[in-house]
């Protein structure tokens, strides 16, 4: 299991927050943690530990009055940890060449694949022609309803038709190089992890997958591991110390790796 770090912009500040609170009207989200330092502050960690693969999200829409503030937190962190880091948030076929150029390794997607509550091949194909599969992530966060996860799309206010099991994992798999699946419904709340999505997720494995959300302490790690068959990484937001949680930003390090 390796660790995959965050940054998360809201309203022009790296913040965490409750996921299942976001609404675009009036920019409003529960706030776990407001940090005082800007986005760089925290790549700058991330490249001193060495840490690859972790993710810059705008959780703000394109059309919110802080979307700028948020991208220009965005362009402190890639200028700080070139290649290091991928963005997602407001990303389409027309824009992603420019945040790969701004020093993104990869590209972050959900909402413009899935339109409408399904998946839209013709702008999937396009993010592929635009950024290659190896520079696409796709974003599969999820929530619960009638006991099934379905994809959510609009910064996890929608919910899609497309149910998040092993068949969606294989479908997609042609078109992306991994997956960010952050488990909506105990995002930022530090409440434990979605045991059941874990398991869908290591049983599949077939190309690298994170898992977010819920996770509050050393034990919530362990059961990862087991669940995913230590086959699927990790983020940590809220639980962290550095976001003002109790869990040693180290010693997850050090946990991930086995050490």
């Amino acid at each position: 299991m390796n660790f995959r770090p965050c940054i998360d912009i809201h309203n022009g500040v790296v913040k965490q927050i409750v996921g299942g609170s976001l609404r675009d009207a009036s920019d409003m989200a529960e706030d776990n943690f407001v940090s005082e330092v800007d986005a760089s502050f925290y790549a700058k960690l991330y490249k001193r530990y060495r840490l690859k693969g972790g993710h810059i999200i705008i959780l703000n829409p394109k059309q919110s009055e802080y979307y700028d503030e948020d991208v220009r937190q965005a362009k402190l962190a890639l200028n700080a940890y070139p290649n290091g880091l991928q963005i997602g948030g407001g990303i389409d076929a027309e824009n992603a060449k420019e945040f790969l150029d701004m020093g993104a390794d990869k590209v972050i997607v959900t909402s413009y694949v899935f339109k409408d509550g399904r998946i839209d091949y013709d702008n999937l194909n396009k993010l592929v022609s635009s950024t290659g599969k190896d520079k696409l992530v796709l974003d599969l966060s999820c929530r619960k309803k009638n006991n099934e996860y379905f994809i959510v799309t609009d910064r996890w206010q929608k919910f899609t038709d497309v149910k998040m099991n092993a068949a969606t994992l294989e479908m997609l798999s042609g078109y992306c190089s991994e997956y960010l699946i952050h488990a909506v419904d105990v995002e930022g709340k530090a409440s434990g992890i979605e045991e059941e999505l874990a398991k869908v997720l290591g049983d599949w494995a077939k190309i690298p997958i994170t898992y977010a959300g819920g996770v509050s302490n050393f034990k919530d790690l362990d059961k990862l591991k087991n669940l995913g068959h230590n086959k699927i990484d990790v983020t940590i937001g809220s639980a962290l110390d550095i976001f003002g949680g109790s869990m040693p930003f180290e010693e997850v390090i050090k946990n991930c790796k086995g050490e």
